[in-house]
């Protein structure tokens, strides 16, 4: 991976490989990732750059076996270590090494764009309590007491530290503190709460930024060459953020837009009742019907709704403002907020965002979705009569 084709601001890549040419790159780095961030693909880059046979001034070679190596996640000085549990193959006591070739497979298929419900996806483990464990710090022991393969840096990378079982990581502590020479490790998190402050107070912190709607809409461009410029700039208000989500919007676009149908149909309904118009005009068997469709199609599109909801509420209220760069809607977003404006007030909110909030947590919970939305909607019919 060179540090070109990784998605992180520029400076932060400048930064890092100043401080590899003048020898003073941390033992132990801490990189507090952004959710959709390419903070796997940055550490990977960065240690390709310390272990390269050329490096220039703004990247690694990308030409010598070291690199090469790199590239395909295969330097025999590269120590990857991620999340794992129990699977159909790996009945008992499963550690990170035998899982390598899926893990390399599915960050090289990604483009190193991953995430950890991606990860679990593939272990078939979404139930389980997947974690960094003893054998793996066991394992982390065994290669820093050894030298290295081409006498050059042994670079560990731990990819969701926040999943290193609490039990296990009093074995790392002096190794972070004091490993042996030339002896790098980089630890990646969105999560730095669940990790031990022992752990955290032996790291230097690497800072990755969120990335800009700007950012997005270009890289989704150079990806997929059949999206426009707007839909682009669309997609990227949407991720807020989040590169792994545009990719998941692009592939689901479609369901955006009926998310957005649905909203409208069951908002429309809501906000008649709650003005007293003639039953006609409010449509509620409409309304009942979409819901019972968002039910169909299970938890997660239901949480996806309800989050629509959500930002189109916020923005609702935003259109109140005089400040419309506030705003993060799309284009069909736009068109269908403008038909809102005024109906939602200051005072509202608070008690509307509790509601919506609420309805998330019980579906997370598994509770009785129709029952769940129906009684949302009654209940935000009384909210907005206030």
């Amino acid at each position: 991976m060179l540090f070109k084709d990784v998605l992180v601001d520029s400076e932060l890549k400048q930064k890092l490989i100043d401080l590899a040419r003048q020898g003073r790159a941390a033992h132990a780095q801490f990189f507090l990732a952004q959710p959709g961030s390419h903070a796997l693909a940055l550490a990977i880059a960065y240690g390709q750059y310390l272990c390269c046979e050329n490096p220039g001034e703004h990247d690694s070679c990308g030409e010598c076996p070291s690199c090469k190596q790199f590239a395909k996640l295969s330097h025999p000085d590269l120590h990857l270590y991620f999340p794992n549990c129990t699977t159909k193959s790996v009945k008992k006591d499963p550690d990170s090494s035998q899982f390598i070739n899926e893990f390399r497979d599915f960050v090289l298929k990604n483009d190193f764009h991953v995430d950890i419900n991606g990860w679990l996806n593939v272990l078939e483990g979404e139930n389980k309590q997947a974690s960094i464990n003893i054998r793996d710090c066991s394992d982390i022991l065994r290669h820093n007491n050894t030298r290295s393969h081409q006498d050059g840096y042994k670079i560990y990378v731990l990819w969701c530290m926040d999943r290193l079982y609490h039990t296990a990581a009093p074995k790392l502590l002096k190794t972070l503190e004091e490993p042996e020479p030339n002896s790098v490790f980089l630890l990646i998190s969105e999560e730095p709460d669940k990790i031990l402050n022992t752990i955290l107070s032996r790291t230097q912190l690497v800072k990755i930024p969120r990335l800009t709607d700007a950012d997005i809409a270009q890289k989704l461009q150079l990806t997929y060459p059949d999206l426009t410029p707007e839909e682009a700039s669309d997609i990227a208000i949407l991720a807020d953020g989040n590169y792994n989500k545009a990719i998941h919007i692009v592939t689901d676009n479609e369901d955006q837009r009926v998310l957005l149908q649905q909203f409208e149909v069951v908002f429309d309904s809501i906000t008649a009742l709650a003005q007293n118009k003639p039953l006609a005009t409010v449509q509620y068997d409409q309304a009942q019907s979409v819901l019972t469709e968002v039910v169909g199609k299970g938890r997660e599109y239901q949480k996806q709704y309800l989050q629509l909801m959500l930002r189109m509420l916020r923005n609702i209220l935003m259109l109140n403002t005089n400040n419309p760069q506030m705003l993060k809607v799309t284009h069909q977003e736009q068109s269908v907020l403008d038909k809102y404006r005024g109906i939602l007030h200051l005072k509202q909110v608070s008690a509307i965002t509790a509601l919506c909030n609420e309805a998330l947590y019980h579906i997370a919970r598994n509770g009785n979705t129709s029952l769940i939305l129906t009684d949302l909607y009654f209940n935000l019919v009384k909210e907005f009569r206030g």
